[in-house]
Formats: structure tokens, sequence, C-alpha cells
């Protein structure tokens, strides 16, 4: 793929292309980081909205997927040094509406509660936990596509996945609100 277009069809199905192709794992990354959607969302648009500019100036990108993985990365990092941020006005956590449709209103106070507890203790882990554990069960990547995210070999990716399994559960078990065997 071309890292600077020169015309601006070509550009256009390149960016489509790049968008098609890393959409959903620049989302992740954002969504690791902060657990909100919405802001996931806002980032990832944010990142390819930064790519196109690049292009428009004629910059050339020789790795454009790592380019929006830093992007993303950094963009998530600066939301938590802003003054939105630190003043303690952050929206409320978008996951909260999660139910099926065949449970009882009871069920699903249940459940809610139960994803309200995981989204606090996954909020207490390292970013780097939250990131692998998004990867692999949000995302549903597999090892090999999560070290090739991650820039990590495989068993890099098995050895931190165990642990930060571990210690979500850990959280979990000391917490008492959940059962975990």
């Amino acid at each position: 793929m071309k890292s600077s277009p020169e015309n601006n069809g070509e550009s256009r199905t390149d960016f489509d292309a790049l968008y098609a192709r890393h959409s959903r794992e620049v989302w992740a990354l954002a969504y690791a980081r902060w657990l909100n959607a919405d802001l996931a969302s806002d980032i990832m648009q944010e990142s390819f909205l930064r790519l196109w500019k690049q292009w428009q100036k004629g910059e050339d990108i020789l790795n454009p997927r790592a380019w929006l993985l830093r992007v993303a990365r950094n963009l998530a990092e600066d939301h938590a040094k802003s003054a939105f941020r630190r003043n303690g006005t952050h929206p409320p956590q978008t996951m909260n509406g999660v139910s099926s449709r065949e449970l009882l209103p009871t069920e699903s106070l249940e459940r809610e509660e139960t994803f309200a507890q995981l989204r606090k203790e996954l909020d207490q882990l390292s970013t780097a936990d939250r990131e692998i554990l998004t990867l692999r069960y949000a995302m549903d990547y597999n090892a090999t596509e999560i070290a090739e995210a991650l820039g990590v070999n495989v068993t890099a990716v098995h050895m931190r996945l165990s642990r930060a399994r571990q210690r979500l559960a850990d959280r979990l078990r000391d917490t008492g609100e959940i059962h975990i065997p």
C-alpha cells in the first residue's frame, strides 16, 4: 500500500482500505485504556483524520498501521492529561445497558451489577493488562494477532494474558462480590 498517494481517487481507495483493515484495532487500543466505547470511537476517528491530513500534506508514512496505533495511544494518554478528565467530568461508562431479551428483569439487574463490578476491577488493572484482555476477549484476537498488534512474541502474549487474567481474578475474588472458583 502506498504511503502517500498522488491523487485523490487513489488516496481515497487506500484510505478506505486502511480504515477497513485497522479501525477495529485502533478502537480496541483506545477502549482498553479508558473502557469507554464513545471515547474510543472519538480517538479512532481522530487518529484516522490525522492520517488523512498527513497524506494530504504529502507526508510519507512507511507503516500506516504502526503510525495509527502510536497516534491512538498518544491521544488516549493526552485525554488523561486534559482538564476535562482532571476535573472529574468524565462521562459515565457506556456499557451499563448490556442485557439480553431472554433475561428476567432481576437477572438483567444482577448481570449489570456484575458487569459494573468487572469494569470497576478492570479499571484498577494496569493499562497493559486492560489492553491485552481487551484484544483477547473484546476483540477476539488470537495469540498471534495480539503478538503482532503489541510487537511481542506469542510466548510473551500467553504469559501476559495468564498474568492479567490472574490479577483480574484475584481482584474479583478479593472483593467477594463475584464468585471466582
